[in-house]
């Protein structure tokens, strides 16, 4: 089952097991900002049906499999756009060591049909709807995508809200990265703009500072522990500020956040 919360007119925030997905509904059909686990395609697929419409586009954030195993289903109709490495790694076999998490290639139907570098801009239900390509991120082929019209934005993966997030640094992602990236959608968009995380709740700007903030304290934190010449385990049984610990309480807890940015600076370190 999805929980359905209604954004504005013509677009809807589905919440089910895995990614959040936006949808868009209008006079030229549907579309959705990926598509969950497999599993959730049959709920997914009767909230569709409830618009009496047609599914055209499905866009991806990123490649992992709670964002885009709907493909799988959902691409044997619809149009799929992705950034260019979305389509790389969901042809191949990836690994997420830290799950326990093997992808096996998608067929050929599930894989993107339109990609992307840099950016692309789509005109659809009088919305024009612009996909940026965020580099080394939370993955190597991450996209924002920003609803103008609308003033909605679906940040994927680079916003988990009101929780420690999972930056796969397996396929080039970045602590620091996210960081950098979130500082230049922040000057995007505005006060009031509707904020769709990859997972959480509904948000809005402040909360994604909040977010922001949260990233550049903790690695601060761990950076320090690390120039302190203390290894892994030492700064994860030292653990983080009080003011971090709320942060842990959701998606994964501290320990686990700790190592994901000790990865991330020590392979910044070495590419450096």
């Amino acid at each position: 089952m999805f929980k359905v919360t209604e954004l504005k007119p013509g677009f809807q925030f589905l919440q089910g097991k895995g990614g959040n997905i936006l949808l868009s509904a209008g006079k030229d059909g549907l579309l959705i900002v990926d598509s969950d686990y497999s599993e959730m395609t049959p709920a997914l697929q009767e909230v569709l049906a409830q618009h009496k419409s047609y599914l055209k586009y499905v866009l991806n954030t990123h490649w992992h499999g709670d964002h885009t195993q709907g493909n799988k289903v959902l691409g044997k109709n619809a149009e799929i756009i992705a950034h260019d490495n979305v389509y790389q790694r969901l042809n191949s076999r990836q690994e997420v060591k830290l799950f326990n998490m093997v992808s096996k290639p998608y067929p050929a139907h599930a894989l993107p049909d339109i990609t992307f570098d840099h950016s692309l801009t789509l005109r659809f239900n009088d919305e024009t709807i612009k996909a940026l390509h965020l580099p080394n991120g939370h993955t190597d082929g991450d996209s924002i995508i920003f609803f103008e019209k609308a003033n909605i934005v679906h940040m994927g993966d680079h916003f988990f809200n009101g929780m420690f997030p999972f930056v796969d640094v397996g396929t080039n992602g970045s602590v620091r990265g996210v960081v950098k990236n979130i500082n230049g959608i922040l000057d995007k968009i505005a006060d009031d703009t509707i904020v769709v995380p990859g997972h959480g709740a509904i948000s809005n700007k402040q909360q994604l500072i909040a977010f922001k903030d949260m990233l550049v304290g903790t690695i601060n934190e761990v950076e320090v522990m690390m120039t302190q010449q203390m290894n892994l385990k030492a700064i994860q049984e030292k653990g983080l500020s009080e003011q971090w610990k709320v942060w842990g309480q959701g998606f994964l807890n501290e320990k686990v956040w700790i190592g994901i940015v000790h990865s991330s600076l020590t392979k910044d370190a070495v590419k450096n």
